[in-house]
């Protein structure tokens, strides 16, 4: 969120180092946080209510991250100044302060939170860890990296402490080491399903990911948005995009080959390693300086492809990829446009791998400028029909009517009321697309409890399957009926251990797998493993999202 326009008395530099020096002040353990505990300290001083500090930090931690950086600090400062000047406390007071109010500089803030000479002698103490602090950035030592980025390095089995989790995703990060982690290492996940974590796949940006035919203006959606194209992208009527593309921030313009990206520590794509080089030669990220791509980052895909020219042509598990993306990306946009309604054998494919994050999927109609408004209706009502022998799904899946480009609407077209309708739909899927960073938080939540019952119930698979398995003769019949019976095991599973049947993974690509092993191999089921993960989802969450809300509240 951009700083709020500053008085003519105090430069933006001044007020930049300001707030640098109360964050610093207010961060106890320097660590760049301000939990709850420091903030009850330092906003307290401010004379507010309690309830007027409660909506403070609710508009200041937008993400729910259960703490505030040095960017969300400095809008909970500025919200109390705009209350100690009598404003309501809301975004829009606090976007149009520039108009309304003057920014105090860092001696008038003090004076009006404690006596004279008790807010100098603050100021110096401010003055003096400022300096100390600007000491350790330009001393000789290198800046160590984050406590949890060196929790995924540790090979100590010791705890981590809980004193040093600071934030939401700290505290998930600590529970996937010390519970999931081992549970996925010992019955092989990642050979079944998404690869280990790492600590850039919870640090991660959220995504936007695209799908849909070729030429339905997914490339042309994201230049749409950015209000450029990005670097290597190119538009036409024939299949253009050729490859994976993520467009993401960086501080200049350029292309990073997809064997580079995957390695680099602070991406979270090393898992896509998993598909080889003939997918990495084919994927690659675009970086550009944008504001939008500091909070979000998008996946531009190849535009699918009909019959056997998807399986056989790609060269890679196309669906594998995309199903990667699915449980990585935040919200998955479907797009159509009128004279692309049919769904091919290989999208519905594509369609069926997204089974599972159903919460995360849009469709858009794009291009409904080009038919008027009695033929968009039938093409509405067509696209949902054919949606619904896809999705199977008794809900009606939200549509976004539009089109997507820098052109303007064709209004001899769609007339008046079309043109009218386009704008309240682009509206809302751009307010969809905003709400994304402030539901990241959420959403990561969301993936970690989602991946632990996965995580169980293949654990519980298993163990199941080395139960079966005899202890001296027969063993190589006895494990080739299991894979054939596969369907009947999982019944039996999802019995014994009372498992919810749609949670089930799919028995093919399970059947698939099993092949390469050997049962006998398979650990036995470790009840107090597979009880920890029970007890982590019922109490360590709940009590996880409990210590991180408002401290207001």
């Amino acid at each position: 969120m951009d700083l709020v326009p500053y008085s003519s008395s105090s430069s933006a530099k001044e007020l930049e180092r300001d707030y640098q020096l109360c964050f610093s002040a207010a961060d106890s353990d320097g660590d760049g946080r301000i939990t709850g505990n420091d903030a009850l300290k330092f906003f307290s001083m401010s004379n507010l209510s309690r309830s007027q500090l409660k909506q403070v930090w609710a508009l200041a931690d937008s993400k729910r991250q259960g703490y505030l950086g040095l960017q969300e600090f400095t809008t909970a400062m500025q919200l109390i100044s705009l209350a100690q000047s009598g404003s309501e406390i809301n975004q829009d007071t606090l976007s149009n302060s520039g108009k309304t109010t003057t920014h105090l500089s860092l001696y008038e803030t003090l004076n009006c939170w404690f006596p004279k000479k008790k807010g100098k002698r603050h100021l110096k103490l401010l003055y003096f860890r400022f300096g100390e602090l600007e000491a350790s950035k330009n001393g000789s030592s290198p800046t160590e990296s984050p406590l949890s980025a060196k929790w995924f390095l540790s090979k100590s089995a010791k705890k981590i402490p809980l004193k040093s989790v600071t934030s939401i995703t700290d505290g998930l990060k600590k529970l996937y080491i010390e519970k999931l982690r081992p549970l996925e290492m010992t019955y092989n996940y990642s050979d079944f399903a998404s690869p280990l974590m790492t600590n850039s796949d919870f640090d991660a940006k959220p995504m936007v990911m695209l799908l849909g035919q070729y030429s339905t203006g997914k490339t042309t959606f994201i230049k749409h948005l950015l209000g450029s194209g990005y670097p290597g992208a190119h538009i036409g009527p024939e299949p253009t995009t050729d490859r994976v593309v993520v467009v993401t921030h960086g501080s200049d313009e350029r292309s990073i080959p997809g064997n580079t990206v995957a390695v680099q520590a602070d991406m979270p794509f090393n898992g896509l390693s998993a598909f080889g080089s003939s997918f990495l030669s084919k994927f690659e990220c675009a970086q550009m300086h944008h504001p939008l791509l500091e909070h979000i980052s998008f996946v531009d895909t190849p535009g699918v492809l009909s019959g056997e020219k998807q399986r056989t042509q790609r060269s890679y598990d196309f669906i594998g990829v995309t199903s990667w993306f699915a449980s990585k990306c935040d919200l998955i946009l479907l797009l159509f446009d009128p004279y692309k309604l049919d769904i091919s054998d290989e999208f519905k494919r594509v369609i069926t791998a997204l089974r599972g994050h159903d919460d995360k999927i849009r469709v858009v109609l794009n291009k409904a400028d080009q038919v008027d408004t009695q033929q968009l209706m039938r093409v509405y009502g067509a696209l949902l029909w054919s949606l619904g022998k896809v999705l199977n799904t008794p809900e009606v899946m939200r549509v976004y009517i539009g089109s997507f480009n820098d052109k303007p609407v064709n209004e001899s077209a769609v007339g008046p009321i079309g043109k009218e309708l386009f704008e309240k739909e682009r509206d809302n899927l751009i307010s969809d697309l905003k709400d994304i960073p402030k539901k990241a938080c959420d959403r990561c939540i969301n993936e970690f409890v989602k991946r632990a019952r996965a995580v169980k119930i293949h654990a519980c698979i298993i163990g199941h399957l080395k139960k079966e398995m005899p202890s001296i003769i027969g063993k190589s019949k006895a494990q080739q009926k299991l894979i054939n019976n596969l369907q009947d095991e999982f019944t039996k599973v999802q019995k014994e251990f009372q498992l919810p049947a749609g949670d089930l993974p799919s028995v093919e690509h399970y059947r698939e797998v099993l092949t390469g092993y050997n049962f006998d191999n398979f650990e036995k089921l470790n009840k107090k493993m597979v009880q920890s993960i029970d007890n982590m989802l019922a109490y360590d969450i709940p009590e996880l999202l409990k210590r991180f809300r408002n401290p207001y509240g």
